[in-house]
């Protein structure tokens, strides 16, 4: 469904520039959409690496080339990660994009594996001697089974397949050592959408193939049988876990039942506020 939404203020491109991009991307997520399991061994990588060559000014390029805006990131990042990292742990990034964030982890834990689909934005990184950059088909995480203490993703589950989420998260639990965590953090679809169609549509039909609610991310979770999972809410100093258990799972059912009954620009407000589900960090122990 289409709708207009403004582009804000803070939005430094041109409005022609986004419609670009827009347009590419929506193009090349019905490639995936529309593809078979075979076809995608491959497919997510070819269009990843379509979009960043096209689209130079797409924000990935943006802030690489900006050094004060990369610090940011990974400083952000890293007060909630601080809370999980070790000195002597394996740490797996899926997803880590230009990297930044798995080399600042670097100098806090013994290895790290980055896994990734796109190889343009990592192209000529030096990386540190215990980080290991690796290309996956987007489903395989290719490093040595019960090998990873924690792993972690940030906006990545959206972007893989509907048909494709699962075996991801099955081949991440293979991968996380008895005790292991993953760490994943994703756009919540109440909020959302959070990809570039967010300036044209109501639902994501860019690269964010599918979004999730917490208590739809929890069902894959458990389906893949994580021991404990959890609901995190962190500020600088401080970490909140609510557990996604048999009495504070039909609370949230029965909240995001609420919001998805409002009119979109209702639910998208509510939901975004920084107290709900605006985003979701759910942490998954093995």
């Amino acid at each position: 469904m289409k709708t207009k939404i403004k582009i804000p203020s803070k939005e430094s491109r041109k409005l022609e520039q986004i419609q670009e991009h827009y347009a590419l991307e929506k193009q090349l997520a019905l490639r995936l959409l529309n593809s078979s399991k075979k076809e995608r061994q491959k497919l997510y990588t070819q269009v990843y690496d379509e979009l960043y060559k096209t689209i130079r000014h797409h924000p990935r390029w943006t802030r690489k080339s900006n050094a004060e805006t990369t610090a940011w990131i990974v400083e952000r990042r890293l007060e909630l990660l601080r809370f999980f990292l070790k000195d002597d742990i394996t740490y797996l990034e899926i997803g880590p994009g230009d990297c930044s964030l798995a080399i600042a982890v670097s100098q806090k834990v013994a290895k790290v594996y980055a896994v990734d689909v796109a190889t343009e934005v990592a192209k000529d990184i030096n990386f540190p001697k215990n980080v290991e950059f690796i290309v996956s088909d987007g489903c395989s995480i290719p490093v040595p089974p019960e090998s990873v203490d924690l792993a972690y993703s940030h906006q990545l589950m959206e972007h893989l397949h509907p048909d494709d989420a699962l075996e991801q998260l099955q081949n991440i639990y293979n991968a996380l050592t008895p005790g292991g965590q993953y760490i994943c953090i994703t756009p919540n679809r109440l909020s959302g959408p959070h990809d570039i169609s967010k300036y044209f549509d109501e639902l994501a039909t860019g690269f964010h193939l599918k979004e999730y609610t917490v208590s739809e991310l929890y069902q894959l979770f458990d389906n893949v049988r994580f021991k404990k999972l959890f609901w995190i809410k962190n500020q600088k100093d401080s970490i909140v876990k609510v557990p996604l258990q048999w009495w504070s799972l039909p609370l949230i059912r029965l909240a995001e039942m609420a919001l998805q009954i409002l009119p979109f620009s209702w639910r998208n407000k509510i939901a975004n506020t920084p107290l709900l589900f605006r985003g979701m960090t759910i942490v998954g122990i093995k």
